[in-house]
């Protein structure tokens, strides 16, 4: 009597599921099955459920599991059409171990009866359950076929059975007939608008063809009423496909408040509220991982991470230090170090501390894990010695990359042609350029460089042709860019437009045609055709307002010609914010200071932007207006000497003669003005 008692009030709870079960679940032919008949059912099923869970609690008792069954049995005998039944039922069978028993007994029911729908239902989801993982390619496709038999056979006596054609169009989808399996969702949803596993179906394959935000737009519809957080997680994963990460965010908080607070859902959330710029709200999620599980590595690191991104350099330091404490040997955490004294412009101390992790992972011999770990730290190493101007060490770890593991020489090879080009060492990047494309003739990157090499030498016209010919085996996106680039050089502008044209017509992704207007904006204000130069950097601001490069870029060409500066400054203050130490951004803002007649300034900022690239002339000659407005004559001087000095070294194509004679005046004229100052007055 007491064990009795024990599960009273589970029957009355099953009983109560169970009704809203039958209600959910007509019958496919919408006629409801008699009452007496449905009551039977419902205690049928009731007790299905008392026993299942018997037997999950003894460790599948035999005896309770086929008490379970026989009272499936007898629900489903008082109620064919409830079609949930039957997939309960073989679900038991499967947790039973009697598969075996299950098929034979449907099988000799098909025979006595072939238009038994509940038997082919439990037929077809044994056969479905048979079929294997197809995420690890292991698909039985015999058992995809008997199980699409029985679901075919079963919507060609009920083809108002949702259900059944929702599993017709997940078996399809797992041996790739993709549009009978949209044709399947289709049907589902045609008789149950509202079904999600239809609308899910039908978003994967909206996904799968590339139209994201149809498949978004499903998923939305999905997840309307009846949410759950596998569903909204789909729904979050596809927005962030799109980068729509607000959006993303906002779902994976749906899902999150649903699963009770899954810790792994919880750091999709926080992942995607930094993806969408919300820090704040980040560091509110990833505190409470890390609170909840104080050892928690990836939680404390995005920490770090994400004060870095603040620059709250403090709070950066503070949680890396955490970090190292939970595990110092980990690469990514001893590697953090190095991304806050870059964030924090201190380029020498980021490479020493660089070159200290790299030494932590010298090894005499190395497992093939650790030598790919010291191949991707050799490779940031020499990127970062290259972009501070270490051109020599640069090459030299580049080729110790090749030393280490010579098969990564076909990706080291562009790397060492770009260090030769960026030290204006074009001889000999040309010929490395040709000794790499004769070892590797496929490599289209090796191709665009020499292009590039040509065009920065002097040769514009034999670095189109290069490109033209590499055009003729293949049209392709980035190649007309590239010859975008080389006729920009040749000051070819018609044939640089183009270019740019068929460039245009090849771009499908957004990212792309933001690129083919940041070059047509460029060539604009090259021919000075400043309107129509800023109506394309206003293109690209319109899909992405936070482009920091077409920020600066429009918001530079407004302060070179002294106009509209409150707006250009906030521009190119939006930019610097960003990436406060790209070299050209510290240069705009400098120079947009000079013009607002804010010296202080203007010389700071254009310090800290030779600090990071000190062979720009351009940037050499502002400096000098700053100092000569100071009334600083000689370091003035100082300044367009250098200026000079840099023009004259850099490449061919890149001299502006305008530019140079501007500074040579200017550089004449602050002698004279030097020597006047010089010579003692003569007394009257």
């Amino acid at each position: 009597m007491k064990k009795l008692s024990r599960f009273r009030p589970l029957a009355g709870l099953v009983v109560f599921s169970s009704t809203l079960l039958w209600s959910q679940n007509p019958s496919p032919n919408n006629a409801p099955a008699a009452a007496s008949t449905r009551g039977d059912a419902y205690f049928n099923y009731s007790m299905a459920h008392i026993y299942s869970e018997l037997a999950a609690s003894y460790g599948n008792r035999a005896e309770y599991l086929n008490q379970a069954i026989d009272y499936y049995k007898a629900a489903i005998k008082a109620d064919p059409n409830a079609g949930f039944l039957s997939t309960e039922l073989s679900d038991l069978y499967v947790q039973a171990g009697q598969i075996n028993k299950a098929v034979s007994e449907s099988e000799a029911a098909l025979k006595a009866n072939p238009n038994d729908l509940s038997a082919r239902r439990i037929l077809g989801r044994i056969y479905a359950r048979l079929i294997g993982d197809p995420s690890q390619n292991r698909v039985r496709e015999d058992m995809v076929r008997k199980a699409l038999d029985q679901y075919e056979k079963i919507v060609d006596s009920a083809p108002k059975d949702a259900e059944s054609w929702i599993m017709i169009g997940r078996l399809q989808k797992v041996v790739n007939n993709n549009t009978d399996s949209e044709k399947a969702f289709q049907k589902a949803l045609d008789i149950s608008p509202e079904n999600q596993d239809a609308l899910a179906g039908l978003a994967m394959a909206a996904a799968e063809k590339g139209d994201l935000t149809a498949a978004a737009s499903l998923l939305e519809k999905a997840n309307a009423g009846n949410a759950n957080p596998r569903g909204l997680a789909q729904l979050a994963e596809t927005y962030e496909q799109q980068r729509d990460f607000k959006n993303a965010a906002k779902a994976w908080q749906r899902a999150l408040d649903l699963s009770g607070g899954n810790p792994e859902i919880k750091r999709a959330l926080a992942n995607a509220l930094v993806q969408s710029d919300q820090l704040d709200e980040a560091v509110a999620v990833f505190t409470e991982l890390a609170e909840e599980e104080p050892r928690d590595l990836i939680s404390v690191l995005r920490l770090s991470q994400i004060y870095r991104q603040k620059r709250d350099f403090a709070n950066a330091r503070k949680f890396g230090e955490k970090a190292k404490e939970i595990d110092g040997t980990n690469l990514e955490v001893l590697y953090n170090d190095v991304f806050i004294l870059e964030a924090e412009g201190k380029q020498d101390e980021a490479i020493a501390a660089l070159r200290q992790v790299v030494a932590s992972t010298e090894r005499k011999t190395y497992l093939p894990q650790e030598k790919q770990n010291r191949i991707l730290l050799l490779d940031r190493l020499a990127r970062m010695l290259r972009a501070n101007e270490k051109y020599d060490e640069a090459i030299q770890t580049f080729e110790s990359i090749v030393s280490l593991e010579p098969q990564a020489a076909k990706d080291m090879r562009p790397q060492l042609v770009e260090t030769y080009r960026q030290a204006r060492r074009f001889d000999k990047a040309l010929t490395l350029a040709d000794e790499a494309i004769a070892a590797d003739p496929s490599n289209r990157t090796l191709t665009l460089l020499k292009g590039q090499i040509l065009a920065d030498s002097g040769k514009p016209k034999e670095g189109a042709a290069l490109l033209e010919q590499a055009l003729e085996k293949e049209p392709d996106l980035e190649i007309y860019l590239s010859l975008a680039q080389v006729q920009e050089r040749a000051k070819n502008f018609p044939k640089m437009q183009s270019a740019l044209d068929k460039a245009e017509a090849m771009a499908k992704s957004s990212d792309d045609k933001i690129r083919v207007q940041f070059l047509r904006g460029a060539m604009f204000e090259k021919q000075k055709k400043f309107d129509a130069a800023e109506a394309e950097f206003r293109k690209i601001l319109a899909l992405e307002p936070e482009n920091a490069s077409a920020l600066n870029y429009l918001g530079y060409m407004l302060v070179d010609r002294n106009i509209r500066l409150e707006e250009a400054y906030q521009m190119i203050r939006k930019a610097v914010d960003q990436e406060p130490n790209n070299s050209a951004y510290l240069d705009s803002l400098g120079w947009a200071y000079f013009r607002m007649d804010k010296l202080d300034e203007a010389e700071k900022y254009l310090k800290m932007s030779l600090e990071r690239l000190s062979k720009d002339p351009t940037v050499h000659d502002h400096l000098g207006d700053v100092y000569l407005r100071q009334g600083k004559v000689k370091e003035a001087i100082a300044q367009w000497e250098r200026s000079l000095v840099e023009w004259n070294a850099s490449a061919e194509a890149d001299r502006d003669s305008t530019a140079i004679a501007g500074v040579q005046k200017k550089l004449d004229s602050a002698k004279i003005r030097l020597a006047q100052e010089a010579t003692p007055k003569r007394k009257p």
